[in-house]
């Protein structure tokens, strides 16, 4: 349906989805990438026989089809390749799949498990090889369905102050070239408008820019390659930064902004590889701030979420989108006048035209690139000497925003906070207050908390081990007023009172619980009688040594019949 509630149009009668094997050799996989772009996998080229060939050519052909990015289909490539391999070694390699047995499968594992990304690689081919029907069942699914755990990683975010100083080398570099884009943008403007006479050295300079702007350089002679004599003057020099650099992001510039755009939103650099142009609301609003809609792109999804952010002025995180709009905007012009059908945010010139491999990672228009990869990174990192900043860069965000970004609570906890070592180390502190506070409360706990009185009040109702001012405070009040709990946790009640007539009685009751000591293990010892002997201990040291002394002559038949069925648990609710 389109979004006024029509029925969208069908496609052609005769329309059907690409191939994914190609017609001519059923062992080559086409791969379409988010952007249609294809990549083939020959499963010809794996040291198996034909037969284990076609097989995993065609799983692999069905799960590519859920997957967006070539990244994807050539890292589970290489893992098949390397699983091959190992078949291809055994003494007698199987011909198929239903030739794979649990002692093959297992030796794959003692193989990779004990790396990271060898366990990766054993999960990746396990995921493929468990959807065909001849290793669904039987020992070999259960070698295949093995639980493979993360190892343990050593992982560890920035310091605040490491990422603050990638910010402004970042800062440094991508503001430089935003003020020269600024400034050349103006004069070419001025240029449009008809301020400078045609043959000046400013007139000379814009229509130069006028060119840059249309085509990314500068009118040179086809024979030596220079600048053309009439505008190396007005250009003043024949490097990059007098020329193209005028209007256009390099490489180290756009690494920057990507930088930037990873410090403040979190973004990882997948994310800010595919992201389209942000647009602005079409009415600023009566601040005349404006707010941008952003899309980003949720990988395990696949599929862009929505972000709205304001530039409300300097430092905030709309301002830097209005910089880069501003910063990128003749590279997305001339992209989109070479290809009306693009439309990505992150746009720069490269100072030599390669091509690229991998389209998914930089999609190229003519002499523009889109998009970042890790070898951009490497080489901002190595020339500022941070080394690359993304991956640890976006972890140190997540972990100080203490939030998800792009994933689930379950991943921010699991595969960010917990396995840091910054963060570990900042929570030792963290943790031992914590455990002292729980030392605290425990220490509350087998405290005496009853209240020491000189004589019984008749309002007060009598426990086998205190009297009792009211159940509303206790440990464990009833819904009819009583309370449920241990008569041996009176004296852990605030509403308990105790007076000289109970200290017969719980002197008796401290005396059987130290007996009980010499005869029960230490362990059921504690666990049954030590929080009741500790409270006894704290009594014991209040009332004082005389006056516990003279209650053990008090102690009556009674008190004698009350502790035995106190530790018998008759008396127990």
């Amino acid at each position: 349906m389109s979004r006024r509630g029509r029925s969208a149009s069908l496609p052609p009668a005769d329309h059907s989805a690409p191939a994914v094997l190609d017609p001519l050799d059923d062992r080559v996989v086409h791969h379409r990438d988010r952007d249609g772009h294809v990549r083939k996998f020959d499963f010809a080229t794996l040291p198996v026989a034909e037969p284990m060939q076609r097989s995993l050519a065609t799983l692999f052909g069905a799960v590519t089809k859920g997957w967006s990015s070539h990244g994807t289909s050539k890292g589970a490539f290489k893992h098949i390749r390397a699983f091959t391999k190992y078949l291809s070694e055994c003494v007698k390699p199987p011909q198929d799949l239903d030739g794979l047995t649990a002692a093959l499968v297992n030796g794959w594992w003692l193989q990779q498990k004990n790396r990271q990304g060898s366990r990766a690689a054993f999960r990746q081919v396990r995921s493929l090889l468990i959807e065909d029907a001849r290793l669904q069942q039987g020992p070999v699914a259960e070698a295949l369905t093995r639980r493979v755990p993360l190892l343990p990683r050593d992982q560890e975010s920035y310091e605040s102050a490491e990422l603050g100083q990638i910010k402004l080398t970042a800062l440094r570099i991508f503001r430089s070239a935003r003020l020269r884009i600024e400034e050349n943008a103006a004069h070419l403007h001025q240029w449009h408008e008809g301020a400078f006479s045609p043959d000046s050295p400013d007139g000379l300079l814009g229509e130069a820019l006028d060119i840059i702007a249309r085509t990314a350089d500068v009118p040179r002679y086809v024979t030596i390659g220079q600048v053309q004599r009439r505008y190396r003057r007005a250009l003043g020099g024949n490097n990059a930064e007098a020329l193209w650099k005028r209007l256009f992001l390099d490489r180290m510039e756009a690494v920057s902004l990507g930088v930037l755009l990873m410090a403040e939103f979190g973004w990882n650099l997948s994310v800010i590889n595919v992201m389209p142009t942000p647009t602005a609301a079409p009415d600023f609003g009566v601040d005349g701030h404006p707010t941008y809609n952003i899309k980003v792109w949720k990988h395990k999804g696949k599929r862009f979420e929505s972000e709205n952010v304001a530039d409300t002025g300097a430092g905030s995180p709309g301002r830097l989108i209005t910089e880069a709009l501003g910063a990128t905007r003749f590279a997305r012009a001339l992209a989109n006048g070479l290809d009306p059908g693009i439309d990505r945010f992150v746009g720069w010139r490269p100072l030599q035209r390669r091509e690229t491999t991998d389209k998914s990672r930089r999609v190229i228009v003519g002499p523009i690139r889109f998009g970042l990869d890790g070898a951009d990174a490497a080489v901002w990192g190595k020339k500022t000497g941070t080394g690359s900043p993304f991956q640890r860069g976006r972890r140190t965000v997540v972990v100080e925003r203490g939030e998800p970004s792009q994933h689930s609570l379950d991943t921010h906890e699991r595969r960010y906070v917990l396995p840091d070592k910054r963060v570990q180390r900042e929570a030792v502190p963290i943790v031992a207050a914590g455990a002292a506070a729980a030392v605290r409360t425990a220490r509350r706990q087998v405290q005496l908390r009853a209240r020491l009185v000189d004589q019984r009040s008749a309002e007060h109702g009598e426990t086998a081990t205190a009297d009792c001012s009211g159940t509303e405070g206790g440990p464990a009040p009833l819904p009819n007023g009583g309370c449920g709990a241990s008569f041996l946790l009176c004296l852990a009640c605030e509403s308990a009172r105790v007076h000289a007539d109970h200290h017969p009685r719980l002197v008796l009751l401290h005396q059987a619980l130290v007996n009980a000591r010499t005869v029960l293990p230490a362990p059921a010892w504690e666990r049954r009688w030590g929080d009741a002997h500790a409270r006894l201990e704290d009594l014991q040291r209040k009332v004082g040594p005389g006056a516990w002394q003279q209650a053990r002559t008090r102690i009556t038949d009674l008190d004698r019949t009350i502790v035995d069925n106190l530790l018998n648990g008759y008396l127990n609710p």
